[in-house]
C-alpha cells in the first residue's frame, strides 16, 4: 500500500532525526525552521456546474465582438476563419437552440497579407515632451498593445514574448485595426505609463507583408439536452465528485469546517483526517500549490485549491 503524505512526512522526519542524533537542531545562528504550512481553500460557486461551464463572450469590442461574430457563423454547423489569431477559446462549451457544442480550431493554411506592426523605444524621463500621451487616456485596443510592449521592454522580453512577433505587436483584431495606433495618430508620439513621465516610450507603427496562419473555428455537437450536457460537464470539468458518506467521521467534519470557513490550515506533520481529505480531493501529490479545481460535494458546487508554505527559518 503506498505511503500517504502524512506517513512520508513522519518517516522522513524520523530518518532525519536519527541521522542527526547528537547534533544540534538549530542552525549556527541559533534559529529553528518553522514547519511547512498546508492551507486548503474551498470557495462556493453560486451558479450550477452547467452554467459555470458555458462560455459567453464579454461585451467589449476587442475580444467580445470577434467572438460573437464567430459564434454566429459556426453555430450550429458553420465555419469561421481568422488570420493570425483565434477569436474564440478552444474547447469552450456553448449552447444554441437547446443543444450544446464545443468550440474547436483547426489550421487551414497560411496567407501573406499586409499588417501594421507596433514597436516602442524607451524615452528618458527628462526628454518626455509636454504633449506626451498618458496611457490611461487611451481606449483599450491601443492601451493594451502599449502595455504589452512596456512589459516586454521592462522584462527584456521574458514576460510577453508569446504575444509579439519578435519585438513588435501585430494589429490583427478588428478593434485594433480601427484604433488610434492603426490610424497613425500615435505614430511618432511619446506615451507615458505614469503622470510623472516614468516609463515613457516613443511609438513606431509600420506596415509590412507577413505570413499569417489561417485558423478556422467550428463547433462540435456534444449534447442534445441539458441533462445530457450535465453529464458532459461532470465528465470533463469537475475534478472531484464527493459525497459526505464516503469520508470517515473526522475527515468529513474537517472538510465541512473548510467549506464553512472557506479555508483550513494545518502545519506538518498533518493529521490523518487532513491527509484523508487531501487524498479524496486529488491533492495528495501536490508539492507547492494547486488552484482552480472544481468540486461537487454534498450537492453543492465549489472551487478549491491547496497552498503549501515551505519551512522558513
Amino acid at each position: 500500500m503506498p505511503s500517504t503524505r502524512r506517513q512520508v512526512l513522519q518517516i522522513g522526519g524520523t530518518t532525519i532525526l536519527s541521522a542527526l542524533a547528537g547534533c544540534a537542531t538549530a542552525n549556527p545562528f541559533g534559529s529553528k525552521k518553522s514547519p511547512s504550512e498546508y492551507t486548503l481553500s474551498v470557495e462556493s460557486i453560486d451558479v450550477s456546474p452547467v452554467e459555470h461551464a458555458l462560455y459567453e463572450p464579454d461585451g467589449g469590442a476587442l475580444f467580445g465582438t470577434p467572438a460573437r461574430n464567430a459564434l454566429d457563423d459556426i453555430l450550429p454547423d458553420g465555419r469561421h476563419t481568422t488570420y493570425g489569431y483565434k477569436p474564440l477559446p478552444s474547447d469552450a462549451y456553448v449552447t444554441h437552440d437547446g443543444s450544446y457544442y464545443q468550440t474547436k480550431h483547426v489550421v487551414t493554411g497560411r496567407t501573406k497579407m499586409e499588417r501594421q506592426l507596433v514597436r516602442v523605444d524607451p524615452v528618458p524621463k527628462e526628454q518626455v515632451p509636454d504633449d506626451a500621451v498618458l496611457i490611461d487616456t487611451l481606449e483599450r485596443p491601443s492601451a493594451r498593445v502599449l502595455k504589452i510592449l512596456h512589459s516586454y521592454t521592462q522584462t527584456d522580453g521574458e514576460s510577453t514574448a508569446g504575444l509579439l512577433r519578435e519585438d513588435a505587436y501585430v494589429l490583427r483584431r478588428p478593434a485594433e485595426r480601427e484604433s488610434r495606433l492603426a490610424t497613425g495618430d500615435l505614430d511618432g508620439r511619446v506615451v507615458t505609463m505614469t503622470e510623472s513621465g516614468t516609463w515613457a516610450y516613443r511609438v513606431h507603427v509600420t506596415r509590412k507583408q507577413i505570413v499569417e496562419t489561417a485558423y478556422t473555428a467550428l463547433a462540435i455537437s456534444v449534447a442534445d439536452s441539458r441533462s445530457q450536457f450535465r453529464e458532459v460537464v461532470f465528465g470533463s470539468r469537475i475534478d472531484t465528485e464527493l459525497a459526505p458518506a464516503k469520508l470517515a467521521g473526522a475527515a468529513r467534519e474537517l472538510l465541512n469546517e473548510a467549506v464553512a470557513r472557506e479555508t483550513y490550515t494545518e502545519t506538518a506533520p498533518i493529521s490523518d483526517a487532513f491527509d484523508t481529505v487531501l487524498e479524496a480531493l486529488g491533492l495528495g501529490a501536490v508539492d507547492t500549490a494547486a488552484n482552480g479545481k472544481l468540486l461537487w460535494y454534498d450537492e453543492e458546487f465549489y472551487r478549491y485549491g491547496l497552498y503549501i508554505n515551505p519551512p522558513s527559518s
